[in-house]
């Protein structure tokens, strides 16, 4: 499996760069061969060092897969932990960053647009996590042939876990 990873900056603030206040989302992109993109996986990290970026490919990513990556520094570790990292230099090509890595692009893209056409751009970084896991669920059900499955699915899902109260669902991620 070949995936492109990025850290894409969502705006949270009027200043510009990487000083701002914004939020940090890792997105993971199968590419699939020949051509075209498989499921995704995205998170909401704190920073985009290796200390939040190593766990993320840990958690999503199966070891030995080969992983292409910009060539932000916090990738550097990846390696060491059995992966296979293949570094494009976006500086370094005459192409722009969303030709180079057109998967990661492409769904950074849809992402801000349904946030903004969805939410109307109006969304709490206390709940980002919790939008990039719906936008992952339906991204990745994009094709299903089985569409009635799903609810099948779901009320298999809903017997066989426990109660739920509102504070499971406003307190934050479950992984942390």
């Amino acid at each position: 499996m070949r995936l492109l990873l990025v850290a894409l900056l969502i705006e949270r603030g009027a200043k510009r760069g990487r000083g701002s206040r914004k939020c940090v989302v890792v997105i993971a992109v199968e590419i699939m061969e020949p051509k075209g993109f498989g499921r995704i996986r995205m998170r909401h990290v704190p920073d985009a060092s290796a200390k939040s970026l190593v766990p993320f490919v840990q958690d999503v990513v199966s070891p030995g897969s080969n992983i292409i990556t910009d060539g932000w520094g916090g990738y550097n570790e990846l390696p060491a932990h059995g992966f296979v990292r293949t570094k494009l230099v976006l500086s370094d090509g005459g192409d722009p960053a969303h030709v180079t890595m057109p998967g990661v692009h492409r769904v950074a893209s849809l992402l801000k647009r349904w946030i903004l056409g969805t939410h109307q751009g109006s969304v709490d970084s206390a709940y980002l996590q919790a939008y990039l896991e719906e936008f992952t669920f339906r991204f990745n059900r994009r094709t299903s042939n089985n569409r009635g499955l799903l609810f099948r699915r779901l009320i298999e899902q809903a017997v066989s876990t426990g109660p739920i109260t509102e504070a499971d669902l406003t307190s934050g991620d479950a992984w942390q």
